[in-house]
């Protein structure tokens, strides 16, 4: 398959971080091209964060020789991209803002900014809200616009209902402090509508700049997950450290993305894990990070590649703002959003009243349609749903499969039988094909990088034919003359 070709996937690639060049978003991530499971062609650097070239258009091949002019015209660009107000400059702000009395209270909405009176007339002619209370004012998540761009930095919020179970369950586990990964709706919960009596501390670690209007530095780290970037530098990233390392029971909450990469989001968060340990108190070297990961049911096999000892919660995460992640009218009947964790399943209860039972040969919580299968010896549904079990496969499937005895395996009755055995062209894994891949978008940065540079070379050799007929017709002309 030649080098660029829309069949030709990606994998990242293990880098030296010093090496990594750089990117409005942090260090870049090094990806390979994948071909039927092998690696193919040059290797790349492309952004860690996006997902898409138009909303960050870093490319560079390993080991390409950049020049002087580009590296200076690359700093430029990384510069005129980062927030023009720094954290200290918003925490102050914030604090003149709350002096001011509720009539001066002004957010304009286009700008996402907390207006100063001297402000006012540079958004006159924006949509501005007028009278922020001090309610408002603490939970920043319902009063600023989600990021909804999917192919970048979705920010999807819990519903209160998901929300309140993820408090009572640190709560019920005794955690004293919670390290917030992309979780704003969580910490904003713990920080002002926690019981006083429980006095649970919070760190918000998020890549939205604009919490820092709400936050001081103590309570809020702009950071990038995919690469595990602090963008305030040595200062946050102490702050951060200082956090896991009190004496408390600490737990970590994280809610990427669902379009990231399980390979990128794993070494960031082993990354928290060795800050943990880097303690010179308790002895965390025979202990593990409590963990609780939010993330589709369907990733559970790459997941427990890198953590081999979580389990995945029956417990359903709901968001607000999701058209399909929530219950209701508007979305689906069972949310495919769960817990993973390190934490003992049957220690973590799930309300009854949400549809939850303890099956006491399991000897955890699980869906009232998660029947437990006596052959399997297990409760085997995924999706909540009742799975039957095929005896053929020996193993329980959805209720909606039957087994193809073409393909010898449970499938979709409209599935297609040819190439059963290809399995997925970008990654290799025999589970899925190449429309469903997670590394899908991946594989069309680099089929597009490479037409890019076949489209060049094919310039090129255009440009030679023409000056070679000129050249011709020159001599030509000559000669008669």
């Amino acid at each position: 398959m030649e080098e660029g070709a829309p069949g030709a996937g990606v994998s990242l690639v293990p880098s030296k971080e010093k090496e990594a060049p750089l990117c409005p978003h942090g260090p870049t991530l090094l990806f390979a091209k994948i071909v039927r499971g092998k690696e193919e062609g040059r290797r790349f650097y492309a952004c860690s964060a996006c997902r898409e070239r138009k909303d960050c258009n870093f490319f560079q091949w390993e080991h390409e020789k950049v020049s002087e002019a580009r590296l200076s015209a690359r700093e430029k660009y990384n510069q005129s991209h980062q927030p023009s107000v720094s954290h200290p400059d918003n925490v102050e702000r914030y604090k003149e803002f709350l002096t001011l009395p509720l009539s001066k209270r002004k957010f304009c909405r286009e700008c996402q900014q907390l207006l100063l009176p001297l402000e006012w007339g540079r958004h006159s002619s924006h949509q501005v809200l007028n009278n922020v209370s001090v309610a408002q004012l603490k939970r920043p998540s319902h009063l600023l616009n989600p990021l909804e761009n999917k192919k970048t930095n979705a920010q999807y919020l819990f519903a209160d209902r998901s929300c309140q179970f993820l408090l009572d369950l640190i709560i019920a586990q005794g955690f004293k402090r919670v390290l917030c990964v992309g979780t704003p709706r969580l910490h904003e919960l713990i920080k002002f509508q926690a019981p006083c009596k429980q006095k649970i501390k919070s760190l918000l670690l998020d890549i939205d700049f604009r919490y820092t209007q709400f936050y001081t530095e103590e309570e809020f780290c702009h950071y990038n997950m995919f690469n595990h970037y602090f963008f305030a530098g040595e200062g946050a990233y102490e702050i951060c450290q200082k956090f896991l390392q009190q004496d408390e029971d600490v737990v970590m909450v994280a809610d990427p993305p669902f379009g990231g990469l399980v390979e990128a989001l794993a070494f960031s968060f082993k990354k928290l894990i060795e800050m943990w340990r880097q303690t010179g108190g308790t002895d965390t070297t025979s202990k593990e990070l409590p963990i609780l990961w939010i993330f589709p049911y369907f990733f559970e096999s790459r997941i427990l590649e890198f953590f081999p000892h979580f389990s995945m919660l029956d417990y359903q995460v709901d968001y607000d703002n999701h058209a399909l992640y929530k219950h209701g009218k508007t979305g689906r009947k069972q949310s495919p959003v769960r817990i993973f964790t390190n934490l003992s399943p049957h220690l973590i209860a799930l309300p009854a009243e949400e549809g939850y039972r303890f099956c006491s040969v399991c000897q955890r919580y699980v869906s009232l349609d998660n029947q437990h299968c006596e052959i399997c010896n297990s409760c085997t549904s995924k999706d909540g749903r009742r799975w039957t079990h095929c005896y053929l496969c020996k193993k329980c499937v959805k209720p909606t499969w039957v087994h193809c005895s073409t393909c010898d395996k449970c499938a979709l009755p409209s599935h297609s039988c040819k190439n059963t055995d290809a399995g997925c062209f970008i990654c290799g894994a025999a589970d899925h094909k190449r429309t469903n891949c997670p590394n899908l978008h991946l594989a069309k940065i680099g089929y597009q990088s490479g037409k890019k540079t076949k489209q060049k070379k094919k310039v090129k050799a255009n440009m030679k034919i023409k000056d070679s007929k000129k050249r011709r017709t020159a001599r030509q002309t000559k000669n008669k003359k």
